[in-house]
């Protein structure tokens, strides 16, 4: 009997211990619930933002001349420094003046002569027209001093055009710079046969201040912006469009220059415009030929919006995507349509709108329709005024 007494105690005791574990468990409904995940976020904000579009390009000289010989002869002497820099009318060649020297001084004969023979023909002419009058000579006596005079006019006129073209002759015995700039190297050494008008040029001249710089832009870009300005998405920032310039080691070329044109034609090639800027270039730091890349303004987008890189990822269709805690604090997936690089920043389209959270902070933590909570206040980051680095556009 007493057995079996302590058998029922011991089975009403465990029944006792279990009924107490279950009612614990019961009591802790969420204990093994998955925290609600913390996520850094950005408070979206429209800017007024300079758009600008990076293009390659290269320098060109704002002038260039090559320099030919007008007269044939002989170099004597060259009077330049390669790679100097010259200012116009300096002498560059000394050609053998001799032979135009001579001719020269048998130009300035022939005019005295003319001369002296008009000196005679005038006053017979006067005399004669007295004489005609009273019959003294003939009508036809008279008639051929008047048309000797007017041929000692006529001589006296083409010797003074003779000496003046031997002036020309000699005077271009002397090379010189049409243009002032940087001149390169001399193709030819003292000693050497030129003639005039030569296709070879004996050196070349380039103005290298200011310097232009021609980009190209392709048509479908060009037509885009266009329609933008035409539409009110983007204000022309006032009068010529500024342009900077990136060089081939990446730095920054510190003087800004001004969009002068852009070309009408179109390459059939490319399908690309060019376009020219022209740029100071007072220490000559740009010579031509030099690959640049160009930053164009092309306006300015008073509701720009530009958000973080680091909260836009890409879709398996290549589709540009962005998380967004909703006010019920769940995530939303957003499919959006880009419109370049901004520094460390995409500008958006369209796909997110004022007061918009993005979650650029903890992206791997969340999954679309999950609950989160903002690991801060959001807060919108100043990117007024930010420079592009691309203007390529991102679908």
């Amino acid at each position: 009997m007493e057995a079996l007494f302590c058998r029922t105690a011991a089975l009403i005791t465990a029944a006792v211990f279990v009924a107490g574990c279950s009612k614990t468990t019961t009591e802790a409904p969420g204990a093994n619930r998955a925290p609600v995940a913390e996520v850094g976020v950005f408070k979206v904000a429209p800017e007024a933002l300079r758009i600008t579009t990076e293009l390659p390009g290269r320098t060109g000289a704002f002038q260039v001349a090559e320099v030919r010989p007008q007269v044939s002869g002989l170099i004597q002497k060259r009077l330049f420094v390669e790679g100097a820099d010259v200012k116009a009318g300096v002498a560059l060649y000394q050609i053998d003046a001799a032979s135009y020297q001579a001719s020269y001084n048998a130009a300035k004969a022939a005019l005295a002569k003319a001369r002296a023979n008009l000196m005679t023909s005038g006053p017979k002419v006067a005399r004669y027209k007295e004489l005609v009058a009273i019959e003294g000579v003939s009508r036809q006596d008279y008639d051929d001093a008047v048309a000797a005079n007017e041929q000692a006019k006529a001589d006296v006129e083409s010797a003074a055009a003779a000496l003046e073209q031997a002036a020309i002759n000699l005077r271009y015995t002397h090379v010189d710079a049409p243009i002032s700039g940087r001149i390169g190297r001399s193709a030819i050494t003292p000693g050497a046969l030129v003639t005039a008008n030569q296709a070879g040029a004996l050196t070349t001249v380039q103005q290298l201040d200011p310097i232009y710089v021609d980009v190209t832009q392709s048509s479908e870009d060009l037509l885009r912006l266009k329609r933008e300005l035409e539409n009110g998405g983007l204000k022309q920032a006032g009068g010529q469009a500024r342009v900077t310039l990136l060089l081939s080691d990446g730095s920054k070329y510190a003087e800004s220059g001004k969009l002068q044109f852009s070309d009408v034609t179109v390459d059939p090639g490319t399908g690309n415009v060019t376009l020219r800027a022209l740029f100071p270039n007072p220490r000559h730091d740009l010579l031509p030929g030099m690959f640049v890349r160009a930053v164009v303004e092309s306006g300015v987008n008073e509701q720009a919006i530009a958000v973080p890189q680091q909260g836009v990822t890409r879709n398996a269709k290549g589709q540009a995507t962005a998380l967004v805690l909703n006010k019920e604090g769940k995530v939303e997936q957003r499919v959006l349509v880009t419109g370049g690089t901004m520094g460390d920043k995409w500008l958006v389209k369209s796909g997110l709108n004022a007061g918009d959270l993005l979650i650029v902070e903890g992206v791997q933590k969340v999954k679309p329709g999950a609950a989160a909570n903002a690991a801060k206040p959001a807060a919108a980051v100043a990117v007024g005024g930010a420079m592009p680095s691309s203007a390529k556009s991102a679908q």
